[in-house]
């Protein structure tokens, strides 16, 4: 299924399944179609960040989540859940959806009031693994709700991917019972904590609560108030301790090039030496292929938020001259890499006032 919303090429970005729009003013039009598509049950993401759509039209988008069973992806992020009856509104759409694995909130004012309207609804839905609570404005009434998102050992299922980057309302407290729930989580696999004031004593709590963990392999830290004595901690743990640890992101902190690099080549060389993978937690139904952890090619069943870069998806789009005063053609071709091979997928997509079914045309370019 590709949904073409009738936008100016540049702003929109569609593939098979999904819908993405960025920063753009939506018309009640453009919401009916997003409904309509969602009613199909044809879309597994959709993305509206940063865009502005009335109360009435979001209240409307959030009532065809509730229905969809095909979504597996929502992006809110930059502000579109910008009010606490919109907040209301989504807790109860993920309350009736049973099919959401990532949802995005990044940059969405939410406060600790936003995130308990929220807490039941996230705390008990099926299948959502990935959360990104960015820049929320969150405090620590809020992170003790989702410490209870990341059950320990023989407890529910919880969150696989969480990023709580830049939210600085949260004190030494809170991030201590975020590192005692990490230690003891069943799942968690991403952890971004990125441009948190943290300071040393934190990551030191952090170092801890990461050598205990069996299943954590990916640290952000970047610009976190880092200095050379989290590094050492960190790097002490590395070289003695097995851990699931494979990626230790420390830039922008004042650590020396030297550390990082040591720290960088020591999980590196576990790596190389094939270190068996913590087993997947009992029960579990989702499958996992991050980066740089050595796997079989293989296609998740959920879309996580760590496996798609920047790099992944180029869009390309123009308009071509129409041939006559009844039709304009708008051609898109979308590029992007399949991490798991070493070719590129092209898609053609030719789309037409008269004819709005898209025709495609599919070309492998190898590497």
């Amino acid at each position: 299924m590709v949904t073409y919303l009738g936008r100016s090429p540049s702003l929109v970005q569609m593939l098979l399944g999904s819908i993405q729009i960025m920063g753009e003013l939506l018309s009640a039009a453009e919401v009916q179609e997003i409904c309509e598509s969602l009613k199909e049950n044809g879309v597994r993401l959709l993305s509206v960040r940063g865009c502005q759509l009335s109360d009435r039209d979001f209240e409307r988008v959030c009532r065809r989540v509730a229905e969809s069973t095909s979504l597996a992806q929502l992006n809110l992020n930059l502000g579109v859940v910008s009010s606490i009856s919109r907040t209301r509104l989504l807790a109860d759409a993920l309350r009736a959806n049973r099919s959401l694995q990532t949802l995005f909130l990044h940059g969405s004012p939410l406060l600790d009031t936003g995130l308990l309207t929220l807490n039941t609804a996230l705390s008990t839905h099926p299948t959502l693994v990935c959360l990104d609570l960015g820049d929320c404005m969150l405090g620590d009434k809020a992170l003790a709700l989702i410490c209870g998102m990341l059950p320990p050992d023989g407890a529910k299922s919880g969150l696989r991917e969480l990023t709580l980057s830049a939210n600085p309302g949260i004190s030494s407290k809170g991030w201590a019972r975020l590192s005692i729930a990490v230690a003891h989580s069943s799942q968690l696999r991403v952890l971004n904590l990125d441009y948190n004031p943290l300071g040393d004593q934190i990551a030191g709590m952090l170092a801890v609560a990461v050598a205990s963990s069996r299943t954590l392999e990916v640290l952000d830290l970047e610009g976190t108030n880092l200095t050379n004595q989290s590094a050492q901690v960190f790097l002490d743990m590395v070289e003695n301790y097995p851990t699931s640890l494979r990626v230790l992101v420390l830039v922008e902190n004042d650590i020396s090039p030297e550390l990082q690099q040591q720290i960088s080549d020591l999980l590196s060389n576990g790596d190389d030496d094939d270190r068996e993978a913590p087993p997947s937690p009992q029960g579990s139904t989702h499958s996992f292929a991050l980066q740089p952890v050595k796997e079989k090619p293989r296609h998740p069943t959920w879309l996580p938020h760590s496996s798609v870069s920047k790099d992944v998806l180029l869009c390309f789009s123009s308009h071509l001259p129409p041939t006559d005063h009844s039709q304009q053609f708008k051609l898109r071709i979308f590029c992007f890499q399949l991490k798991s091979h070493t070719f590129f997928t092209v898609y053609c997509c030719l789309l037409t006032h008269k004819n709005p079914h898209p025709f495609f045309l599919k070309i492998k370019l190898c590497i």
